[in-house]
């Protein structure tokens, strides 16, 4: 069985957060999900690849794949591609960098026990980059501020600085079925320090089970989200206000609530799935009970179906054009580009409403117009 770190460097945002919910969550069994094992399966794709495509000899994987498709074909060929035209570029200023992939990285001077694997590290002269790959669809992960990405910096940098003259660190998330390429840079010195005055600290807490508890974004992965005594209080803080009557929020409690209307449905979700679960297992709650929710009809058996439709004259099939996602799956992205780049357009999406610290541009607003007037 795989060890894991108490403080693992991909849960490291919740932890350094909320440091008392290490303990609490390594004492959790890990549900086994079939997006971990489609995970697993890209990154070992990913890992052949680059490793074939530096010259190496390593064994395919792809018969053993269980949930290889052409998406995860074109995906993990996207970023093997990005891999080495990172390496061209290192050798531009290095004339040995190094190559290292699905490499164990120790940063236990910081964390204790604290070690992970880094997809890709390329070690040069100048600039240490780490290439982290997600293949997940439902998050978009930033490399801005990471603490997954710089808790793997410094495990580079304590194996390679000295062996290589670093002075800057590159962390890049590659997540292509998002279409996002997220690069973020900060000097070695920088890292360091971030090291020494906020993670260390707060890791010997969280190692300790010591620290308060505090809800927000990070809870979205904690094992004990739904049952949390503080993530509860900080959504029930909302109970103040009152909705039946929203013409007596005034603008500004309407922008203090804004900001937490999100982790308040996650939240209440949450609850529900738990309280389902817990349900199902033979808890009783007062007022509630578990029916059977509603259900679609359904074939038994499609190709019968088909034959007895034929056979009655009639035609049991529809034609329809392929949708943009599985047609650049079918042709692969180079090819879809190629054919039909002039014939896609994008509309502009829907206005919606997000906080400041969003990277897209704002939209020009009726006060905007009326201000060009």
């Amino acid at each position: 069985m795989a060890k894991h770190a108490l403080l693992s460097a991909s849960a490291s945002h919740r932890w350094l957060n909320c440091p008392p919910s290490a303990k609490i969550c390594s004492e959790i069994e890990d549900r086994a999900s079939p997006y971990a094992q489609q995970g697993t399966d890209a990154h070992n794709l990913c890992e052949y690849k680059v490793e074939k495509a530096l010259g190496r000899d390593p064994n395919d994987p792809t018969e053993n794949l269980e949930f290889f498709d052409s998406e995860m074909e074109n995906c993990t060929d996207e970023y093997c591609t990005y891999v080495m035209e990172q390496f061209e570029e290192a050798k531009k200023h290095c004339k040995d960098p190094k190559v290292l992939i699905e490499q164990h990285l120790d940063f236990s001077k910081w964390v204790p026990d604290g070690f992970g694997t880094g997809d890709c590290v390329i070690v040069a002269d100048d600039v240490l980059h780490i290439i982290d790959f997600k293949y997940g669809l439902g998050v978009l992960v930033d490399a801005y501020d990471n603490p997954q990405m710089m808790c793997y910096a410094l495990g580079a940098v304590d194996l390679y600085d000295g062996i290589y003259d670093i002075e800057t660190v590159k962390m890049t998330i590659f997540q292509p079925r998002r279409d996002n390429v997220s690069t973020y840079e900060m000097g070695k010195d920088e890292l360091l320090a971030w090291a020494e005055n906020t993670l260390a600290p707060t890791a010997k807490l969280a190692y300790e089970g010591g620290g308060e508890f505090k809800a927000g974004d990070h809870c979205q992965f904690c094992k004990v989200k739904a049952n949390c005594r503080k993530r509860a209080e900080y959504n029930l803080e909302l109970a103040k206000y009152d909705f039946e009557m929203p013409n007596t929020l005034d603008d500004t409690e309407i922008a203090a609530i804004l900001p937490r209307i999100d982790d308040l449905i996650s939240w209440g979700n949450d609850i529900k799935e738990y309280a389902l679960q817990q349900a199902l297992s033979g808890k009783e709650y007062a007022g509630f009970k578990v029916v059977e929710g509603k259900s679609n009809r359904k074939y038994t058996d499609d190709e019968a179906v088909a034959c007895t439709v034929a056979d009655a004259g009639f035609d049991p099939y529809e034609k329809k054009l392929l949708g943009i996602t599985a047609m650049t799956s079918l042709l692969g992205k180079k090819k879809f580009n190629e054919l039909l780049g002039g014939l896609i357009a994008k509309p502009p999406g829907k206005p919606t409403l997000v906080s400041d610290k969003d990277k897209r541009p704002a939209l020009n607003t009726a006060k905007d117009d009326f201000k060009e007037e």
